[in-house]
């Protein structure tokens, strides 16, 4: 996992389907960003975004899934 400080200029932002509408809670993903997931908080646009390989950002979700 590495952070990029601002990632305000990537594009393919969608916010998580699970982002309550109150506007806390929120997690961007960028799609569209060969071999790494950029994740970020919706609230903060200009702030950091944690990248993760495709392949742990993967494996996250599928234990996520699964309620591990």
């Amino acid at each position: 996992m590495t952070t990029i400080p601002d990632a305000s200029a990537m594009t393919g932002w969608r916010k998580s389907s699970y982002s309550n509408g109150e506007g806390a809670e929120c997690v961007e993903v960028a799609a569209g960003h060969p071999g790494v997931v950029p994740v970020r908080d919706s609230k903060d646009p200009h702030g950091p975004a944690l990248v993760f390989p495709t392949r742990s950002w993967a494996s996250f979700i599928a234990a996520v899934k699964t309620g591990k």
